[in-house]
């Protein structure tokens, strides 16, 4: 069949975008939808991870809602989250505009301050763990009296190197992503900010900041979710003490399900988790306005 002009009728292509998707689209059901499920199912069940699994109603929601150690975890769980995000950010932000630059030397410290992210976790909290030892770490090795403090036996000071350490580990993702969102900063902007005789801290608070602004959106989301998950680095450090000083939900939810063996007030707690990080994912996206997933390159 032709066109009135006599040529055949153009057929629009398939596209093949969702094929490509597909893969993707499996495996985060897969790993990500169907367990979500799965634990959702577990929390209305009674099980001790190894027998039979016994529907038991709202009996695991209620014995985790009425614990009087959950506002704790939570507590815990936030001040972690602030603080760490209070420390991580100033200073990503600052090392990623920093190693914007071109010189060579720039390259070669990027590589370095990218070192710590190269290590797991638990190996990061044993040296750690070893070298804050009162009595046999870094401290007592050098005679300094300032360092030979019982860092993990103080609920304060047991707070500050959880701290310390997560930011330590994570600060050089993020000045990784500050870093690329730096380099795609206009170059004209800060020529025609010279003209005008702006310094360098001039332009870096009236244009590097101001541009940075859905970059800041997208690690700190990053950055807030992701510490919801901390567990392997604060059990091998502190194993949530002293006391609960560093008890966070998710090493909470391990000790209830695999050394309590209550696998139904576990997943209550699983399941907590992920609302948590999908309504603070969600608060931020809000934070960022309507088009957060804008590029910065636009209105430059």
């Amino acid at each position: 069949m032709s066109t009135p002009t006599g040529h055949p009728p153009h057929r629009r292509p398939r596209s093949i975008l969702p094929w490509l998707a597909a893969p993707a689209l499996v495996v985060f059901v897969g790993f990500a939808v169907i367990p979500l499920v799965g634990v959702f199912a577990l929390s209305f069940t009674t099980w001790d991870g190894i027998g039979t699994i016994h529907q038991s109603g709202l009996t695991s929601w209620r014995a985790v809602l009425t614990d009087p150690g959950l506002p704790h975890a939570l507590w815990v769980t936030f001040m972690v989250m602030a603080v760490s995000w209070a420390v991580q950010t100033p200073l990503s932000i600052l090392l990623g505009t920093f190693l914007a630059g071109r010189q060579r030397y720039r390259a070669v410290l990027g590589v370095v301050y990218f070192v710590p992210l190269m290590l797991s976790s638990a190996a990061i909290a044993i040296a750690y763990k070893a070298l804050l030892d009162p009595n046999f770490g870094l401290g007592a090795g050098l005679k300094l009296h300032v360092l030979s403090q019982d860092w993990l036996g103080r609920p304060g000071l047991a707070f500050g190197v959880v701290v310390f350490v997560v930011s330590w580990q994570f600060v050089p993702f993020h000045s990784l992503i500050y870093q690329g969102g730096v380099q795609q900063i206009p170059k004209s902007l800060y020529e025609a900010a010279q003209l005008d005789g702006a310094g360098p801290i001039r332009q870096f608070f009236s244009i590097t900041l101001p541009q940075l602004r859905y970059t800041i959106i997208t690690s700190s989301t990053l950055m807030v979710v992701g510490s919801l998950t901390f567990f392997d680095l604060i059990f091998v450090l502190t194993e949530g003490g002293p006391g609960d000083a560093t008890r966070v939900l998710a090493l909470d939810m391990y000790k209830r399900g695999f050394q309590a063996s209550l696998m139904g007030p576990a997943s209550v707690i699983a399941v907590i988790l992920v609302l948590v990080g999908l309504a603070l994912a969600l608060l931020l996206r809000r934070l960022g306005g309507r088009d957060a997933g804008a590029s910065q390159l636009e209105g430059a």
